[in-house]
């Protein structure tokens, strides 16, 4: 029942901002899924630093968390900076530390405190509740980016807050996100022999599986479109899957094709989304939809 989305601008960023397309779209959904709404938005990348979306809190955040959080980022590289708005902590520091040890020294400081998404482009917010509710906390529609993706959610099968909200970030691999829709049926097998091999898991959502696949499979070499290919094998049940990287987007239908998705491409967009209206909504014109088949893969770059 969860709503999600897609957009890339073919235009040069000649369009309106990202932000602002995938809020429109988001909220054009809303009815799909009350629980939570989150965006995964790409920006002008980050000359030699990462950008980094830290949750310190569910409640409003943590003014001490966030404090010490800057605190320490500081002591690995003096030139971090960090804000904070809401729940989320926003720092931008050194690239030339690797994004999976800033993940785990950052999240060593605390039991509570979670990276939620990480790269030289990629920043992630979620919020519990609506669309605008997201918009209200975070300024959605004036982020800027030229693509990015959106989720919102109708929980059925795990709790409702930040973490287990979409979209998720690809862990140790930086600029990789995605949203879901549907059921993954062999969750429990997956996550029992990923957590052997010592992956940790944030949440008992089974849409994280995919993010912890996929960023294993691009980071054995694969590029986007053999990784999406591979959950076709790899996992079963009835998914659609939205993907992006700091230079991609695309989306993944199951053998079944249960789950509704539409794509819209012209000359000046790519739009992804569970319904047409919401495609309609924020991006007026004269163009055509059309539903992918069951096993269909694509991918499109900037």
């Amino acid at each position: 029942m969860c709503g999600i989305v897609g957009f890339l601008d073919k235009t040069n960023d000649k369009l309106a901002p990202a932000g602002r397309t995938i809020l429109a779209m988001l909220n054009a959904l809303g009815c799909r899924g009350p629980d939570s709404a989150g965006v995964a938005l790409y920006g002008p990348p980050a000359d030699g630093r990462f950008v980094l979306r830290v949750k310190v809190g569910d409640n409003g955040g943590s003014e001490s968390a966030a404090r010490r959080l800057g605190e320490f980022a500081q002591s690995l590289d003096a030139g971090a900076e960090i804000t904070a708005t809401g729940a989320y902590a926003r720092l931008e520091v050194t690239s030339k530390i690797a994004a999976k040890e800033w993940a785990a020294r950052i999240e060593s400081l605390d039991g509570g405190i979670e990276v939620v998404s990480l790269g030289t482009s990629l920043e992630i917010v979620k919020q519990v509740g609506s669309p605008a509710k997201l918009e209200a906390a975070y300024g959605v529609s004036h982020m800027p980016g030229a693509h990015g993706i959106g989720h919102t959610r109708l929980s059925t099968e795990s709790k409702v807050d930040l973490s287990h909200s979409q979209p998720f970030w690809g862990r140790g691999r930086p600029d990789l996100a995605i949203v879901h829709n549907g059921h993954i049926t062999n969750y429990h097998q997956l996550r029992r022999q990923y957590e052997q091999r010592g992956v940790k898991f944030y949440t008992e959502n089974d849409s994280e599986i995919i993010a912890i696949y996929l960023a294993e499979q691009l980071g054995a070499g694969l590029d986007l479109e053999a990784g999406m290919r591979g959950m076709l094998r790899d996992l079963d049940g009835s998914f659609c899957c939205v993907v992006a990287t700091a230079t991609e987007m695309g989306f993944v239908k199951d053998q079944f094709a249960l789950k509704p998705l539409l794509v819209a491409e012209t000359d000046g967009f790519v739009a992804i989304a569970t319904e047409e209206i919401a495609m309609r909504a924020a991006l007026p014109g004269d163009y055509e939809a059309h539903e992918p088949g069951a096993r269909e893969v694509k991918v499109w770059r900037r």
